[in-house]
C-alpha cells in the first residue's frame, strides 16, 4: 500500500471511530457544523484559491440549497432526497446566469458583483412572505433513509464527512488532469491559456457552478440538521466568513478548505466564551479577532496554514506510467513551398498611435522567417495581430490560405498556430511537465465528468507522454517534476518551446527564445530550430540575438517604427545601409 492510499484509509478511519467512539455529543455537533461549511468552503478553494475568480456570494448559494429544500418538504411534502436534486438543478441555473453575466468582469467588478447578488438575494429571502420573512422556515423534518431516522448527531456525521471527503477526492482526481490544468491556467490570465486553446469563459462558468452545487449541498445539510432555516446565516458577512476559512486554511490546497473551517468553528466557539470573561462585557468581539487574523494571515502566510503542513508531507512522485500510451495523432503537414503564413498590410491603431503601420510579409513551409528590429519597433503587436491576442485595425491573416483574421486566440490554437511570449508565461506551482502538458489541451477531448471519474486515464497519459517527448526535445528531460517557478529564465523559455510543440502545430511564433539563455543553451536552441525546420516545421522568430538569427533563419523582415523597413536573405540583411542604420543610428 503506498501512502497516498494509507492517508485516505487514516482519515476514513477517523472518521469512523469518531462516530463509534464515545466521545462527547458536543463535539460530534460541531464536528458537522465544521463538515457542512468544509462543503461550501471546499466550492471557493476550487474558484478562488485555484480559479482566480473571488466571490463572496457563495453563502446564497448554500441559502437556495437550504431554502429548496425546506420549502419543497414543507409544503410540497416531497422526500428530502428529491428536493437535494431540484435544489442542485435550482442552483445550477442561478449559478449559469449570474456566472455568464459577471464573469465577464475581471478586476474588482468580479468581487463587487458577487456582492450584489449575495445582498439580493439575502433581502428576497427576507422579505418573501413565502418563506417566512426573517423568521424562516421552521420545523423542517430530518432525513431518514428507508425509515431509517439518520438523526443530528453521529449517523448524521458519518454521511456529512462522507460527502466531504468524497467531494475532497472528486476535486483532487479533477485538477489532476487536462480539465484541471486548464482551471489552474486561469489565475496566471486569459492570454496564455487562450493561446493554448482553452475556453477561459467557459471554464470560469464550469468551476463557478461546480462551486455553487457544493455550496447548495451543504445548505440542504444545513437545513435538515438545524431543521429551520431563516435568512442570517446566508448573508454576506457569512460569505465573507467562508473566504476567510479559505484564506486562513491555504486558498490553493483541497485540504486547506477543512484546515480553515475547522480552525475557524473551533476558535469561534472558543473566543465566544473568552472573550467577554476577559473584557467584562457580552458581544461579537470574535469578528474583530478574526478580522485581525485575517490580515495577519495574507501578511505572515498568504498560502495558509496548510502550506506550512504540505511543506512536511512526503511527496508523492508521480508514476511514469505513459510509456506505453497510445501515441496521440498529428495533423498533415504543409506541402513544401506552400504558403503557410500571409500577412497583408496589418494595421494596429492605439488611439493615435500606429503600432504596426501596413505590414505585409508571408513564411514559406518549411521556412524560418526572423522578425527583427529595435526595441518598440512593433514586432510583438505584430505577433499579438497574427495570434488574435489583438485585433486588427485593418489588414489580412491567412494561414494555409484560409482567413484567420479577427478569430479568436483559441480558434487560431485550433488551426495549426502556435506560441511563445516576450514575458514567460508558465504557471509557478506546477511541474515542468504539467505547464508543458497544457499545451496539448485541444489533442485531448475528455471533460469535467470523465476526469472526475477517473475515466480519463488512457487519455492523460498520452497527453503526458507527449509533453515528455517535447521535454526532451527541447533539452528538458531531466526536469519534469520541477515545479516550473524554480526553473531559470532560460530554462522557462524552453519550457515554453515544448509547451508550444505539444499542439503539434504547422507554424511556430517564438517571441525571443533565446532571453535569458546561456551561450551552449542558445547553440542547443539553435539545433532545435534546425531540427524542426527539418521535419517541415514554419517558424516565424522575434529575436535580438543577431548571431541566433543570422544562423538559423532563410528569410528576415526588419521593421522600424511599426513600419516594413526591408526583406531579405541574412547576407542581404547584414550589408544593408538602412539596416544599419536602424540598428546603430547615422552620423547626422
Amino acid at each position: 500500500m503506498n501512502l497516498r492510499k494509507a492517508g485516505w484509509l487514516a482519515l476514513i478511519s477517523v472518521v469512523v471511530l469518531l462516530s463509534v467512539l464515545p466521545v462527547p455529543d458536543f463535539w460530534i455537533t460541531q464536528l458537522n457544523y465544521v463538515g457542512i461549511a468544509s462543503l461550501a468552503v471546499l466550492g471557493l478553494v476550487l474558484l478562488t484559491g485555484i480559479g482566480g475568480l473571488t466571490s463572496f456570494g457563495q453563502a446564497a448559494f448554500v441559502g437556495i440549497g437550504a431554502y429548496t429544500s425546506a420549502y419543497l418538504t414543507l409544503n410540497a411534502g416531497l422526500s428530502p432526497w428529491l428536493t437535494l436534486w431540484i435544489g442542485l438543478g435550482l442552483t445550477a441555473m442561478c449559478a449559469w446566469m449570474v456566472g455568464w453575466i459577471t464573469l465577464r468582469m475581471s478586476g474588482h467588478y468580479l468581487p463587487l458583483a458577487t456582492l450584489a447578488w449575495g445582498l439580493s438575494l439575502y433581502y428576497t429571502m427576507g422579505n418573501l412572505q413565502a418563506l417566512g420573512k426573517y423568521d424562516g422556515l421552521l420545523d423542517v423534518p430530518g432525513l431518514s433513509l428507508f425509515g431509517w431516522e439518520i438523526g443530528q448527531e453521529r449517523a448524521f456525521f458519518l454521511m456529512t464527512w462522507a460527502l466531504v471527503l468524497l467531494a475532497a477526492l472528486c476535486m483532487l482526481h479533477l485538477l489532476d488532469s487536462r480539465v484541471g490544468r486548464a482551471i489552474r491556467s486561469l489565475k496566471s490570465g486569459s492570454i496564455m491559456a487562450e493561446s493554448m486553446g482553452i475556453d477561459t469563459l467557459r471554464f470560469k462558468i464550469g468551476i463557478f457552478i461546480i462551486s455553487a452545487l457544493l455550496a447548495s449541498v451543504s445548505g440542504w445539510l444545513y437545513a435538515h440538521f438545524q431543521r429551520s432555516v431563516n435568512p442570517s446565516p446566508f448573508g454576506v458577512n457569512i460569505g465573507i466568513e467562508y473566504l476567510f476559512m479559505a484564506v486562513l486554511g491555504g486558498a490553493g490546497y483541497v485540504w486547506g478548505a477543512i484546515t480553515g473551517t475547522l480552525v475557524t468553528k473551533l476558535m469561534a466557539d472558543q473566543l465566544q466564551v473568552l472573550l467577554p470573561a476577559l473584557i467584562g462585557t457580552s458581544g461579537s468581539y470574535e469578528t474583530i479577532v478574526f478580522g485581525v487574523l485575517l490580515v495577519l494571515t495574507l501578511k505572515y502566510a498568504p498560502d495558509g496554514i496548510w502550506a506550512f503542513v504540505d511543506r512536511k508531507l512526503p511527496k508523492f512522485a508521480r508514476a511514469v506510467d505513459w510509456r506505453d500510451a497510445a501515441v496521440l495523432p498529428h495533423r498533415t503537414m504543409p506541402a513544401p513551398g506552400e504558403a503557410v503564413l500571409q500577412a497583408i498590410d496589418l494595421r494596429k491603431e492605439f488611439g493615435g498611435l500606429v503600432a504596426v503601420n501596413d505590414i505585409s510579409f508571408s513564411v514559406q513551409a518549411g521556412q524560418i522567417v526572423g522578425l527583427i528590429g529595435p526595441n518598440g519597433a512593433g514586432k510583438s503587436t505584430t505577433f499579438n495581430l497574427i495570434t488574435g491576442v489583438l485585433g486588427l485595425t485593418s489588414g489580412r491573416v491567412y494561414f494555409r490560405g484560409e482567413d484567420i483574421s479577427g478569430q479568436p486566440s483559441r480558434e487560431i490554437a485550433k488551426r495549426g498556430i502556435s506560441r511563445t511570449f516576450q514575458h514567460v508565461r508558465m504557471i509557478p506551482d506546477m511541474t515542468v511537465l504539467e505547464n508543458v502538458a497544457l499545451g496539448a489541451h485541444l489533442r485531448g477531448t475528455r471533460g469535467a465528468l470523465s476526469a472526475t471519474l477517473r475515466l480519463d486515464r488512457h487519455e492523460e497519459q498520452s497527453l503526458l507522454r507527449e509533453a515528455e517527448q517535447q521535454l526532451k526535445r527541447v533539452g528538458m528531460g531531466d526536469y519534469l517534476f520541477e515545479l516550473a517557478g524554480n526553473l531559470a529564465m532560460g530554462q522557462q523559455r524552453l519550457l515554453e518551446i515544448a509547451r508550444a510543440l505539444c499542439n503539434d502545430p504547422a507554424l511556430l511564433l517564438l517571441d525571443e527564445p533565446a532571453a535569458g539563455l546561456r551561450h551552449q543553451e542558445k547553440l542547443a536552441l539553435a539545433d532545435v530550430l534546425r531540427q524542426l525546420k527539418g521535419e517541415g516545421l514554419s517558424i516565424l522568430l522575434v529575436e535580438h540575438d543577431m548571431d541566433l538569427v543570422m544562423q538559423v533563419t532563410d528569410r528576415i523582415v526588419v521593421m522600424e517604427f511599426g513600419t516594413h523597413l526591408i526583406e531579405g536573405t541574412p547576407d542581404e540583411i547584414q550589408a544593408s545601409p538602412a539596416v544599419q542604420a536602424a540598428y546603430l543610428g547615422t552620423e547626422h
